[in-house]
């Protein structure tokens, strides 16, 4: 069963989410309070996170921080929900390590289409060893979600690995910004590939002992660094 916490403060929204999840045959839990939300977090372990931006006490870019900085919840899918719709709240939002960013109001379809998206991925299993992806000093194990420079472990969030997944699987191929998005999101928005260039932004601030790793290809996308050793096979 998929369970899904939403934290939200208002009845309305919270009954029609509710509604509309469970009748997709999700479990949802509540939380009116960002406190309760970490609370239950940690306690009941979500697949995935529906976020209020505005909630009392704790607001949702706080606990969103809280979310990411945990190395136990931070590949947690996470979707913020927000009245706010300017683009500096939603690069404000992706770049805390939010996955996606839906204003209100918003369609009961729309919500779905976007939680299926984040859900999509099979559930991975990390009993055996997994085999591993190199590229100079960086090392990645794909089935474990797990990240290393010079064997020291770093944190990405589920959407920054998955990124880094796909370029080092085809280290010479150049990615744009709608495959990336389309692959790793799996909805495309004309027009709203910022989503991406804030994540590939955070990838490379996050893997900066090893830069260039990732590198901008004028009017095209992003590879990996040309002049960066090339990968071990696996």
């Amino acid at each position: 069963m998929v369970k899904i916490l939403l934290v939200e403060d208002d009845a309305v929204i919270q009954e029609l989410v509710t509604y509309n999840l469970e009748r997709e045959g999700y479990t949802v839990m509540i939380a009116e309070e960002g406190n309760k939300a970490l609370e239950l977090l940690n306690k009941e372990k979500p697949d995935l996170v529906l976020l209020d931006v505005m909630l009392p006490e704790l607001d949702g870019l706080d606990v969103c921080k809280k979310i990411r900085g945990n190395q136990e919840t931070a590949n947690i899918p996470l979707i913020m929900l927000s009245a706010r719709d300017e683009v500096a709240d939603r690069v404000i939002g992706l770049e805390l390590g939010a996955d996606d960013y839906i204003t209100k109001p918003f369609s009961p379809r729309e919500l779905l289409a976007r939680i299926k998206a984040r859900l999509r991925e099979e559930r991975r299993n990390s009993t055996p060893p997994p085999l591993s992806l190199t590229w100079g000093d960086l090392e990645i194990w794909p089935e474990s979600y797990m990240v290393t420079i010079k064997g020291e472990q770093v944190t990405l969030t589920g959407k920054e690995f998955e990124l880094l997944h796909i370029f080092m699987k085809r280290p010479n191929q150049v990615f744009s910004r709608e495959y990336l998005l389309q692959k790793v999101w799996g909805y495309t928005v004309s027009g709203d590939t910022r989503t991406v260039d804030v994540h590939i932004s955070n990838l490379r601030s996050k893997l900066k002992s090893v830069s260039p790793i990732i590198e901008s290809v004028r009017g095209v996308g992003y590879r990996l660094a040309v002049n960066y050793s090339r990968p071990k096979d696996v």
